[in-house]
């Protein structure tokens, strides 16, 4: 056997699980990519993975695999991306336990990430959200289920396999009403409730009737339910959203869009940055700039400072139909 293969072992036994603590999903994640890489490269080399060894995985092999990922398997950019963070954790490891290959192992680790374009968030309006809340049927268990999972998801921002996560024990609804979950990078946090989403969830807790261990919001099993679950679920509420609200079918309307709703709601009331970012559970304030881009309202206040002296300020708003037909050709 080469010496990958122990390395690859005590890369995630001892440097991903026990120094590191890794969370399961980060693991995971972890296994998925080098699993594609070595087996790419064991295919390139003509052997068996096990006997890989790392004069065979140089930096041209890793640029292949690269390759691989988006033009054979149509992968995007952010999934290239994410496969190479996991190559450059193991080759930053493999270079403490191995410095006969450092020079090799530093050209790996010189491959940089790929950049990629970044769209503007997509986000619900009032009318929108609203018509989406209205559209589970609450004449049974099920829609009632939904109706609370998706008002606690609008309200608090929650990422979903943080809702998903949810016992009847972090639905807090006594004096300071909240949620408490444990977010991304194992942070604990609270978000507070609204009135009305507390009067909505006494009602359906009664209903529910767990144990404050148990999923919020089950299965009709009793399990909780999954991210995909809770996907499904948003979009086919979005399709019959649709009828009332057309715009929304314009839209790929997705959990993660309805925490981007959120933050935008609270942007329009004039909440600054770091409260929102607080809100959302992101570490860094650069991570919510996303939403100073996505606000349409302040640049137009730009524009409206920033008009010529002489001209009323606003957008522009052509004479005559015909004209600005004739302009755009």
């Amino acid at each position: 056997m080469s010496a990958l293969a122990p390395t690859l072992q005590a890369f995630f036994t001892q440097r991903l699980m026990t120094e590191r603590a890794a969370s399961p999903a980060t693991v995971t994640a972890y296994r998925d990519g080098l699993r594609l890489f070595v087996r790419f490269a064991s295919q390139s080399a003509g052997c068996r993975p096990s006997e890989l060894d790392f004069t065979q995985l140089d930096a041209a092999v890793v640029g292949a695999f690269l390759d691989h990922i988006e033009r054979v398997r149509g992968d995007g950019v952010r999934t290239r991306n994410a496969r190479l963070a996991a190559i450059h954790s193991l080759f930053r490891y493999a270079a403490l336990c191995h410095p006969e290959h450092a020079g090799s192992i530093q050209r790996v680790l010189a491959i940089p990430q790929k950049r990629c374009e970044r769209a503007l968030v997509s986000f619900l309006t009032r009318d929108e959200t609203s018509a989406i809340l209205a559209a589970p049927d609450r004449s049974d268990w099920v829609g009632r289920r939904d109706h609370a999972l998706l008002v606690v998801m609008v309200q608090t921002g929650l990422r979903v396999s943080e809702a998903t996560a949810l016992s009847c024990a972090d639905l807090v609804l006594g004096r300071g009403a909240h949620v408490r979950c444990m977010g991304k990078g194992r942070k604990q946090r609270c978000t507070p409730l609204t009135p009305e989403a507390v009067s909505m969830l006494r009602v359906w807790l009664s209903e529910r009737r767990g144990d404050p261990a148990q999923p919020a919001f089950p299965s009709r099993r009793g399990t909780p339910l999954s991210t995909d679950a809770v996907e499904y679920l948003v979009a086919k509420y979005a399709s019959v959203a649709s009828a009332r609200c057309p715009s929304i079918g314009a839209k790929k309307v997705t959990p993660h869009v309805l925490r981007h709703t959120c933050a935008m709601f609270m942007r329009e009331q004039g909440i600054d940055l770091s409260t929102i970012a607080l809100w959302l559970g992101h570490e860094s304030l650069a991570t919510v700039q996303v939403y100073l881009h996505a606000d349409l309202a302040i640049k137009e206040k730009a524009l409206a400072m920033a008009s010529p002296p002489g001209s009323s300020p606003g957008r522009y708003r052509p004479s005559d139909a015909l004209m600005a037909f004739l302009e755009t050709l």
